[in-house]
């Protein structure tokens, strides 16, 4: 039987998740002899793999020491998107007036009740991911830590699984910063905020990424007084710089968000009723008052007592396991795949990657193979507006010397974008110079995340930016921008000696 397990607060809606992620009527079941393929770790990497596997009749078992569906279903992706559509239902209403509405109550929110949604459809959507689902899909399931005794047996608990092939899939963590205090002091980060019921009057967040925004965002719409403190110059230092000025903007003067930028925490203190926090860097000096920290502040894979170096895997408390292109690791019969082995911490990469660990660690004697490296992996971050991106920007374009000009479209020349009030985003796409060869696009816009689709299929699909002006988009979208973006470039292309023989023919044809 599986330990009784809890999820906080004990409601009703986190006992169904419990009941479908780490049931504790579950019963391991007897290792069914050796398997084609054993996954440590029940995130995205290891469901998609094992489901697969099970799927072309293979025998196949996933280990799970915590909660079936990983970070994204628990404490990840679904949560943060179930209280980021709250947040922007809040701005909605606290906006109205901008297009002639007026609520006379203005905004009020009951974050108990905003919790409450979030755990209830996160509950809902559990069942995909849960224990009965992949019994049914042939998949063995273990419940507990599973440990290599060599390069072809896994330990759960007293029972031993023997394998053929086996993928490490155990993700990553939050990384918290070695400051003085803090520990003592107390702290949130993406796998513990979950558990709030009630709205920290001062919110500071400690990092400036992905997390750190949207959660500050979201924090502030609810009504939070939210500082981030950035040890870098820029938030999101990944994406265009551009872009995140963009965000930046919304962030500060619509939300009201206070950045604190090119900053670090030295220590915190505990007063009655406080956390002080003593800051340095560009903010040398200050000190920040708060109810709640939040650590935003990067990523940790989970290596640790999972026995790799009895099966010779090699791998680095800080960058993970030791990959090749295909995913396989130092031992030829294992591989690694998702958040534990790849710098792109992503739920749809993890998903990619275990496709790849299927062809090559199941079918690896056929002629080819599927490479990591050949993934045309789209991102998006969920603020408001959001940066959606795929391929290369102008940085990594410079990295790997591959000259490249960009088209830039501004949402302000978009009729959608105009009409909805969302006017203040761009698409940049980054073709070859001289060229119409998609490189890389960057999207700042309400819903870029659903509309990056398209960029990344030309990439894919080596479909040239002046073939996107032939695409009809419905009028008024703001998809048309993918269509502009291809009439920009033709317009640049069309020299003024083409211009000067079009001229002529046209003047012969009168």
């Amino acid at each position: 039987m599986a330990e009784p397990f809890t999820i906080l607060p004990d409601d009703e809606h986190n006992r169904v998740l419990a009941r479908n992620v780490h049931p504790s009527d579950h019963v391991n079941p007897r290792p069914a002899g050796r398997y084609n393929l054993i996954a440590i770790g029940a995130g995205a990497a290891g469901l998609v793999s094992t489901a697969i596997c099970a799927g072309l009749g293979g025998r196949a078992a996933i280990i799970e020491k915590h909660m079936m569906g990983g970070d994204c279903l628990n404490v990840g992706c679904v949560p943060s998107k179930g209280i980021i559509r709250a947040a922007r239902a809040a701005a909605a209403v606290r906006d109205a007036g901008e297009f002639g509405v007026h609520v006379p109550e203005g905004v009020r929110v009951d974050f108990g009740r905003v919790m409450e949604r979030m755990r209830r459809l996160r509950a809902r959507i559990s069942h995909h991911d849960s224990v009965a689902r992949f019994n049914e899909l042939g998949v063995d399931v273990f419940i507990g830590e599973g440990r290599f005794l060599d390069d072809r047996t896994i330990a759960v608990g007293d029972q031993r699984l023997e394998f053929a092939r086996a993928v490490v899939t155990t993700g990553a963590r939050a990384g918290v910063p070695p400051i003085p205090g803090l520990e003592e002091a107390g702290y949130f980060t993406n796998e513990t905020i979950w558990s709030l019921t009630e709205l920290p009057a001062r919110l500071a967040v400690i990092g400036g990424g992905p997390i750190g925004c949207e959660l500050s965002q979201a924090f502030a719409r609810f009504g939070a007084r939210v500082t981030v403190v950035q040890d870098e110059p820029q938030i999101l230092h990944r994406e265009d710089p551009d872009a995140a000025r963009v965000v930046e903007r919304a962030m500060v003067e619509h939300d009201g968000v206070e950045l604190m930028l090119g900053s670090t925490v030295e220590s915190v203190s505990v007063d009655p009723g406080a956390k002080i926090m003593t800051l340095g860097g560009a903010a040398a000096g200050r000190t920040l008052v708060v109810d709640a920290i939040l650590i935003a502040a990067g990523r940790a894979p989970n290596v640790e007592g999972l026995g790799l170096e009895n099966a010779g895997v090699e791998f680095d408390t800080r960058r993970g396991i030791e990959v090749d292109d295909t995913l396989r690791t130092t031992n030829p019969r294992i591989f690694a795949a998702g958040d534990v082995a790849s710098a792109f911490k992503f739920t749809h990469m993890a998903d990619a990657q275990a496709r790849i660990v299927i062809r090559n660690a199941l079918f690896g004697w056929l002629p080819g193979g599927a490479r990591s490296s050949r993934l045309v992996l789209p991102w998006c971050t969920y603020t408001d507006p959001e940066i959606a991106h795929v391929g290369l920007n102008a940085a990594m374009a410079e990295q790997q010397e591959i000259r490249v000009e960009p088209i830039t479209v501004p949402l302000e020349d978009n009729d959608r974008s105009i009409l909805e009030g969302d006017d203040t985003g761009f698409l940049k796409v980054f073709v070859v110079r001289r060229s119409d060869r998609i490189v890389g696009a960057t999207l700042v816009a309400r819903h870029a995340g659903e509309m990056i689709g398209e960029m990344t299929l030309a990439i894919k699909q080596r479909i040239g930016l002046g073939k996107l002006a032939d695409v009809i988009h419905p009028y008024p979208t703001q998809a048309e921008v993918f269509k502009r973006a291809g009439e920009n470039h033709r317009r640049a292309a069309f020299t003024p000696r083409a211009r000067a023989f079009s001229k002529a023919i046209l003047g012969w044809l009168r």
